[in-house]
């Protein structure tokens, strides 16, 4: 299949909406400041063919797609001791609620939401350099060097005062090991790491290859980890939109209020869409349009 006709075409058909609809993240200061008005896709083949079209080489903040590498790190590190202070169900809420953290004893739903990224980073503080390990981890899967946006990161942590909230609130419940501000300090980074979609692309490649780096025969991951991530992130990779993500899209997806979401196609390949412009679930608006014209147009789907 010829996949570089088919990202020109969707893009040139999406255009004429930039900046129609939707809104930038605007209560993460440096990211208000974002013009609403760009769209990139690209995508890269379990085989290393690589296609993208628009402002798919724009670098831009990934903000809550880092959950899928932390989350990467901490199954390599931790196995299934992970699971212990985590769960795997679909939250229904908002991204960063407070609300079921009460009732489940500080045990958040999953690992996507910024409570569950939250408590794997505290996993991983506790382990190891997080933030060396997390750069050396995504540098290496896309082939480039990749450094965090320190305007984003110290613009995160002037204003996350829910995220300082839902740390604290499982702390209380002894769900949190490390200091609330070091464990917050590597989650405000990693959620800005500064990657175009060509990058994340190439990054995600190890879950169409059952776990096998995008480069190598290395393995990142087991098959069944790799598996069981791409489940995670169609039943709770885009926020409370999943269901809708599920039914209109049909593959496994994660979300950041960046504007960027990261796809994969099983066996096949991955890709990346990114337009800022966000719908009121925290997802990009075009993104989602434009991942749903691509599987309707190659029939790509996990359904």
């Amino acid at each position: 299949m010829q996949f570089q006709p088919l990202l020109e075409e969707i893009v040139a058909e999406l255009r004429a909406d930039l900046g129609r609809e939707g809104q930038v993240a605007s209560y993460i200061p440096a990211l208000a400041r974002v013009p609403a008005a760009q769209l990139g896709i690209a995508l890269r083949t379990r085989e290393g063919e690589e296609a993208h079209a628009g402002d798919s080489k724009t670098p831009f903040s990934i903000q809550s797609i880092s959950k899928l590498f932390t989350l990467t790190l901490g199954m390599r590190e931790l196995g299934e001791a992970l699971w212990e202070r985590l769960g795997r169900e679909p939250s229904g809420n908002a991204f960063n609620s407070l609300v079921q953290l009460e009732s489940e004893q500080g045990i958040p739903r999953n690992p996507f939401i910024n409570a569950g990224a939250i408590a794997v980073t505290d996993r991983l503080v506790s382990r190891l350099d997080a933030k060396t390990e997390l750069l050396k981890l995504v540098s290496s899967l896309c082939g480039e060097a990749i450094a965090f946006d320190e305007e984003v990161a110290a613009s995160e942590a002037a204003t996350g005062f829910r995220n300082v909230a839902l740390a604290n609130f499982m702390k209380s419940f002894g769900r949190i090991d490390n200091e609330v501000g070091t464990v917050l300090d590597v989650y405000f980074h990693a959620c800005a790491l500064r990657m175009s979609c060509l990058q994340l692309a190439r990054a995600a490649g190890f879950l169409c290859r059952d776990g096998a780096h995008p480069c190598s025969s290395e393995q990142v991951l087991t098959e069944r980890q790799a598996r069981r991530i791409n489940a995670l992130m169609l039943t709770c990779g885009t926020y409370d939109a999943a269901g809708e993500f599920a039914f209109r899209v049909g593959l496994p997806c994660k979300s950041g209020v960046g504007g960027g979401i990261v796809a994969v196609v099983p066996d096949r390949l991955t890709l990346c869409v990114w337009s800022p412009a966000l719908a009121p679930s925290g997802n990009s608006l075009l993104g989602m349009k434009a991942l749903e014209l691509f599987t309707a147009r190659t029939g790509l789907s996990i359904f």
